[in-house]
């Protein structure tokens, strides 16, 4: 995956899905376009030169993935979200 691949912004749903998320450090399970799928706490959202990223905690690593890398992420308190384009 290049990292200057053109960012697609997701749906403002789930990006505001993804902010309750980092308020609430909740623990999400999320699925990337890649097939990994991760366990972690959502921290933040950052954005830098037009590319958002969410920033978590997998297993005291942090770590940014690009929102337009999620294909889909759930949690008890928000079900799963299948992530799409805004």
């Amino acid at each position: 995956m290049s990292m200057n691949e053109t960012y697609q912004p997701i749906n403002c749903d789930d990006y505001d899905n993804l902010e309750l998320a980092c308020q609430h450090h909740l623990v999400l399970t999320l699925e990337l376009k890649s097939g990994e799928v991760l366990k972690a706490q959502a921290n933040d959202l950052v954005s830098r030169k037009n590319v958002e990223y969410l920033i978590i905690d997998e297993a005291g690593t942090s770590r940014e993935v690009r929102l337009d890398k999620i294909a889909s992420f759930s949690h008890p308190e928000i079900g799963t979200v299948v992530v799409s384009e805004g």
